[in-house]
């Protein structure tokens, strides 16, 4: 179902933590609905995906609609955005030499999001 630019803007009201009401704002303006469609929706029902799945990935670039959490190993580098990280899963990416991004970063250098595999489900 196709989401507008004023249903967003009605969800972003009842948003508390100001950092993802920038994001979902940012992505409204960006053009990027889906997006932020699944960044305003309700946080239980945003992805936790863990590093191993990450590993399977032939993607170089993901931008997460959730958490990255940090259960198994990562054996290749990656450039990550991500609404949330673990701790585990930031010292396992660090030691990966893997990039890390919130999503209001991984939109501003690439507002097209050209060559990202956004994981939402």
């Amino acid at each position: 179902m196709r989401i507008t630019k004023t249903q967003i803007s009605k969800r972003v009201k009842r948003k508390t933590n100001p950092k993802l009401v920038e994001t979902i704002e940012l992505a409204k303006k960006k053009n990027l609905l889906d997006l932020a469609k699944k960044l305003s929706g309700p946080t239980r029902k945003q992805v936790k995906i863990n590093i191993e799945d990450l590993t399977k990935l032939k993607e170089e670039k993901v931008l997460v609609v959730g958490k990255v959490l940090g259960k198994g190993e990562i054996n290749k580098k990656i450039k990550i955005a991500a609404l949330g990280f673990s701790e585990q899963a930031k010292e396992k990416l660090k030691k990966a030499d893997c990039k890390i991004l919130t999503i209001k970063q991984g939109i501003e250098k690439n507002p097209k999001l050209e060559g990202v595999k956004v994981i939402k489900q």
